[in-house]
């Protein structure tokens, strides 16, 4: 499992949603969060980061940059290529999981969650970042 010391990037539109993630991500043990409301915001904070950010959990679909762009500017830059990377979205179809996969995303949480599904796929996604 990722250090519960890990600052995670949640990523959002809605703010009560992020929020919720937020309050999952507690209830398992984090306590180290920045939040942004559009993927053109996350990838500021990204790239502007005195603080290092060692995950990111974004939404999919959100105005002025969604959550795949912002996945794909992470993908290409080498500073954080690498970085751990969770999309959510209320989508669950096939095409889309495939886009995503493409893209390099390193798990797909379909909305809405229980805190028990969240804290599996960051299990999970902790296993392939680290293998």
């Amino acid at each position: 499992m990722f250090d519960l010391n890990t600052r995670i990037l949640v990523v959002d539109d809605m703010n009560t949603m992020r929020k919720i993630v937020i309050k999952a991500c507690r209830e398992i043990g984090f306590s180290n969060f920045v939040e942004a409301p559009d993927g053109a915001i996350a990838w500021e904070r990204l790239s502007n980061s005195k603080d290092e950010i060692g995950l990111v959990i974004s939404d999919w679909n959100m105005p002025n940059s969604t959550g795949l762009e912002l996945l794909k500017n992470v993908r290409t830059d080498d500073g954080m290529k690498a970085m751990p990377f969770i999309l959510l979205t209320a989508e669950s179809e096939v095409v889309q999981v495939k886009e995503a996969l493409e893209a390099g995303v390193d798990n797909y949480i379909v909305k809405p969650f229980t805190t028990d599904i969240l804290k599996r796929k960051l299990q999970d996604t902790y296993k392939k970042v680290s293998a």
